[in-house]
């Protein structure tokens, strides 16, 4: 199997003649967590639109595990192994913690659309759901409905109903968005442990969050790719440093 699990060539978008995404060469590496970075109005949200296919290329292909995914649907990439958490991942406010969970593993469930079946058949899930709810350390919420979480815990459990799904190539788009100092340290550590046994890739602000994390780093401007590397190097990179980091990291 190739050490690559997702590749873009060419990779392009354009919007009535405005190019958002152009000719992006996207390689990321099995096992790896991989941060896609840049100022407002890079291309970020384009490019992730584009892996998970919510947008078609106007060029360009997409390849995960080597099989061309260019023009599949979002669907038929999730079944394969590509889930994006955030803005998909859906958390019912009034239903509890373990019945969020209960939902998004349900989606994978042979009986998922038996609607006229007894509850009682999902209750072999519960299991499976409670350990997932544990895995992103919400183990004390295991009754608490959604509503009632903190915004960082609606993350946690966001990444809860994500891993549901079994993904191999997780996206992250901004997982510590909006939050506060012990949100963002609670996240961070829970994306380290989820790790193991898939491929990470996020768009991320948070420089603190991109270095602790990230393996590997490339840098959009104006829907190109300025850098890549790791933190270390990007973060030195004169282009990158006036194009993106600016006086914060001057």
């Amino acid at each position: 199997m190739s050490d690559l699990v997702l590749e873009t060539k060419g990779l392009t978008k354009e919007f009535r003649g405005f190019v958002a995404v152009k000719d992006v060469n996207l390689k990321v590496r099995r096992g790896s967590i991989h941060a896609l970075i840049g100022p407002n109005g890079a291309g970020k949200t384009t490019v992730f639109n584009l892996l998970t296919k919510f947008l078609q290329p106007t060029a360009g292909t997409v390849r995960f595990n080597e099989h061309d995914i260019s023009q599949a649907k979002p669907a038929d990439i999730a079944r394969m192994g590509v889930v994006r958490s955030f803005q998909i991942s859906a958390v019912f406010p009034h239903l509890t913690v373990l019945e969020n969970v209960r939902v998004a593993l349900q989606a994978r469930s042979p009986k998922v659309f038996h609607f006229w079946r007894s509850i009682r058949e999902l209750d072999h899930l519960d299991a499976k759901a409670a350990q997932l709810v544990e895995d992103v350390g919400l183990g004390p919420f295991l009754h608490t409905t959604a509503v009632e979480l903190s915004y960082g815990r609606k993350r946690a459990l966001e990444i809860a109903t994500t891993l549901a799904l079994d993904p191999e190539l997780m996206l992250l788009d901004e997982p510590t968005q909006g939050m506060g100092h012990e949100d963002v340290g609670r996240i961070i550590e829970l994306i380290r442990r989820i790790r193991k046994g898939r491929t990470i890739l996020m768009v991320e602000h948070n420089m603190s969050v991109v270095s602790g994390l990230s393996d590997t780093i490339t840098v959009l401007q104006r829907g190109q790719i300025l850098a890549e590397g790791p933190y270390e190097t990007v973060s030195k990179n004169p282009a990158v440093i006036e194009a993106y980091m600016g006086t914060e990291h001057g």
